[in-house]
């Protein structure tokens, strides 16, 4: 997906800024997460106290290290005798710290789970909400398989970083700090030896954090690639089929994955270099912090136990030293995530008026002087177009390819909007800019040249635009369609279940379907848009034929190319590279023997 920068200000400047609105509704339970995470480090560092304190200063009459308040507990209790001819009094220690800790365990990974889930409904509840608002063009620019991915592959990866590493961070920092402040207190420059690998690790681990970023944005990238192309082949499959392109196809995913594979094989060696290294210095340092302990226990600078504990805190310290390369590894991965996310919320969504107007819907509409370019076009799709279409009046509109016919249904539908200085396209009196599109679109229903139908029943998808309409209105809409009689020879009958995009359908049917679906609706502005091009002759002319008794005193305005589906029409208006060059009746335009209009005439009745 080509990313482009956003017109403006950005909603969100910073990934901080977009993690800050996600985490509305879960940060309470990652902070009791990271609560109970560093209670968890607390009782993990007691027991080897308790372990410590028992082999030299119980069993070996040593001086104690513990706190005042401690051997004064043990001294009312009857000290250090009672502790050595009862010590399982030391083992119900070890297993209480050990209870209060598997407690705080659970707390942790109950607050953590349910933060992780609350985020990700909502991060995908925003991102399904912010996807459905932003304009035609933006979906035009972006493939389905790219956004489909960053709505669920870097929204788990956003998850797992807040969930698994950053949750864990406050448990780290505790388990760090009070590791080298019970091994200072133990032996002070077995401390440094021990310390002395931590600024190592970190160091290396943000070295390679700017690497793995960029390995990880390459390896989203080709898998997006990879998705789209999947999504396109199996929606796109009866083309597919039908044109014998499988082997192509094959060969196109093929290669996109052997680049997608190849991709992540680097960024496993990269991170297979990191992870080694990392090893190798954790291991060097629990190798020369027990080597050199032993030498100061030989000495006497050290007791048995002193090192015995030193070396349980310095794998408690080893761990998570490790654990906050992990964290700086994955900062990568969740940092290309949430850049991805970013991109869909920064997109710019359909804006309304800040004081919307109410149009009266069975008023002429104009297309004043409209010019328009789409954005990453070169020319002039529409230029200095200008007509009027009376109200309750059935108008055609014929052009060759390109010629922007479907563009202005666009624009009168609010799909695109006029930039300023384009013209105007005027309801009554009223410019389409200051309505409501939610409010515009419920009355101007449109049929597009390429229908689309929802894996559902057929009555669902008839249905689907207006949801409280039963039975009776789906047979009448269908009857209107001349999809009755198809839907009856079908086993299933309306509750038949139609494919993705309407695949088991013929594209003469999903034209009807699409047909119905609109005119269950009854919108006083109704727009064909070359919707009856699949369609054979005679169903055309009952389509036809049913429209005209039955859309009463909406506004009918049907693109076609086939000149007997709009030669019946109140008015006729042909375009010719984005211009009006003739308008007037099916009558009129024939007595113009040079126009466009007398052309396609002469040929398509010839070929007839």
């Amino acid at each position: 997906m080509a990313e482009k920068k956003t017109k403006g200000l950005e909603r969100f400047p910073t990934s901080f800024s977009l993690l800050k609105y996600f985490t509305k509704g879960s940060l309470h339970y990652f902070v009791f997460a990271a609560l109970f995470a560093g209670l968890v480090s607390f009782m993990d560092l007691l027991n080897p106290k308790i372990i410590g304190y028992v082999v030299d200063t119980v069993l070996q009459d040593e001086t104690s290290s513990m706190p005042a308040f401690f051997n004064a507990f043990v001294e009312s209790i009857g000290g250090r005798e009672f502790i050595r001819q009862n010590l399982w009094v030391t083992a119900v220690c070890v297993l209480i710290v050990a209870c209060f800790g598997a407690l705080f365990r659970y707390l942790f990974r109950i607050s953590n789970a349910k933060g992780a889930e609350t985020l990700v409904k909502r991060m995908r509840d925003t991102l399904y909400e912010q996807i459905t608002h932003l304009p035609f063009s933006w979906h035009g620019e972006n493939k389905t398989g790219d956004i489909i991915q960053r709505c669920t592959s870097d929204v788990d990866a956003v998850k797992n970083f807040l969930s698994e590493q950053l949750t864990s961070l406050f448990r780290v920092v505790v388990m760090i700090i009070l590791s080298l402040f019970f091994m200072s207190r133990i032996h002070p420059t077995l401390t440094i030896f021990a310390f002395l690998f931590v600024p190592v690790i970190v160091g290396y681990s943000f070295f390679f954090h700017k690497r793995i970023g960029k390995a990880f944005r390459h390896a989203d990238e080709e898998e997006g690639k990879l998705s789209a192309i999947a999504q396109e082949n199996l929606t796109g499959v009866r083309v597919v089929r039908a044109f014998g392109r499988e082997s192509y196809e094959r060969e196109r995913f093929e290669t996109q994955n052997h680049s997608y594979t190849n991709m992540w094989i680097r960024l496993m060696l990269l991170m297979t270099a990191f992870w080694s290294s990392n090893d190798f210095i954790c291991g060097a340092q629990v190798l020369t912090v027990t080597a050199i302990g032993a030498v100061f226990c030989v000495r006497g600078e050290m007791s048995a136990g002193d090192l015995v504990t030193f070396i349980s805190y310095n794998s408690m310290l080893s761990w998570p030293v490790r654990s906050l390369g992990r964290m700086i590894s994955n900062l990568s991965r969740a940092s290309v995530a949430i850049e991805r996310i970013r991109y869909i919320m920064n997109g710019e969504i359909e804006t309304e008026p800040a004081v919307s107007r109410e149009a009266d819907y069975h008023q002429d509409i104009t297309f004043d002087h409209v010019s328009f370019t789409y954005e990453n076009g070169s020319d002039e799709i529409l230029q200095d177009v200008n007509f009027t279409v009376k109200a309750g009046t059935t108008v055609g509109i014929l052009g060759g390819t390109g010629s922007g016919k479907s563009t202005l249904m666009y624009l009168l539908d609010r799909l695109y909007d006029l930039p300023e200085g384009s013209g105007r396209i005027l309801i009554g009196d009223t410019d389409i800019k200051d309505i409501n599109r939610e409010e515009l679109r419920k009355h101007i229903g449109m049929v597009l040249q390429e229908p689309y139908l929802f894996s559902r029943t057929l009555s669902e998808n008839i249905k689907i635009a207006s949801p409280e309409s039963g039975m009776k209105e789906i047979r009448n809409a269908a009857r209107l369609a001349s999809l009755d009689e198809s839907i009856e020879r079908f086993h299933e009958g309306y509750e038949t279940y139609v494919g993705e995009r309407g695949v088991t359908l013929s594209g003469g049917q999903k034209q009807r379907a699409a047909i119905a679906q609109m005119l269950i609706r009854k919108p006083p502005v109704m727009i064909f848009d070359d919707s009856l091009s699949a369609v054979d002759a005679e169903t055309d002319a009952k389509i036809r034929r049913a429209l005209h008794e039955n859309t009463g005193d909406a506004t009918v305005i049907i693109i076609a190319h086939r000149l007997t589906t709009i030669m019946h029409a109140d008015d006729i208006v042909v375009l010719d590279q984005g211009r009006v060059v003739q308008e007037g009746t099916h009558e009129q335009l024939l007595e113009d023997t040079d126009g466009i209009y007398r052309k396609i005439y002469d040929l398509q009745m010839r070929q007839e």
